[in-house]
């Protein structure tokens, strides 16, 4: 099991200044030069925390994710909740992460539209990949206690998941306003957001994956 990395107080100045900018301007538009005047720190002291921009692409991708298959490993050995509750507890996590890490999954959707780096699309590749098999798993200890359904396609149910949560928050300003959800502030309407659409994939995943 590979560790997630612990950055210094530094260096996670220079990552988020780098998931910010990549998020406004694309990996192309964002020099080492702007990031360094971003974190404020010169730009010798990003080549040596990090060598140049493709890796600390890496790092905004380590810092992000690194913790997604710990999460899942606990979860596969705690005994004294059902299989939904774990997938319920993914699904949590997932939504919270999507909310909270906006930049970071504006540079996902770029990226992939893009599809023009191949050290960027192999780490997004890599991440996709993490999360299929961390699904997989858990559906399979479900599958064979006998509590979710054998034939179940992983690829779609996360499609399911990401696009879901992808279009509410691209559209959360009309969401908002077609709602009259308009005097709410923005913690309170992203509390209001995180549960509805937890609940709504709660939903949807039982009906779609358990013999209930």
């Amino acid at each position: 099991m590979k560790t997630p990395i612990e950055f210094s107080e530094k260096q996670i100045a220079i990552i988020n200044a780098a998931e910010k900018l990549f998020a406004e301007k694309g990996f192309d538009g964002s020099s080492v030069r702007d990031i360094a005047q971003e974190a404020e720190v010169n730009v010798a002291m990003i080549s040596y925390y990090f060598g140049s921009k493709e890796k600390l692409m890496e790092a905004v991708f380590e810092k992000r994710t690194g913790d997604i298959r710990i999460k899942v490993e606990n979860l596969l050995l705690d005994s004294s909740i059902s299989h939904l509750q774990k997938v319920n507890i993914l699904i949590d996590d997932y939504v919270d992460k999507f909310i909270h890490q906006q930049e970071f999954h504006k540079i996902m959707m770029r990226e992939q539209m893009i599809n023009k780096h191949n050290s960027v699309a192999e780490l997004i590749h890599e991440l996709k990949k993490r999360n299929l098999e961390a699904i997989r798993t858990l559906l399979s200890e479900g599958q064979k206690s006998g509590e979710f359904k054998k034939n179940i396609d992983v690829v779609l149910m996360m499609t399911t998941m990401v696009g879901t949560v992808s279009q509410m928050i691209s559209s959360q300003y009309f969401y908002r306003k077609v709602n009259n959800l308009e005097h709410m502030d923005e913690m309170e309407f992203q509390k209001h957001m995180k549960k509805k659409l937890s609940a709504h994939l709660k939903n949807l995943f039982k009906q779609l994956i358990t013999n209930e």
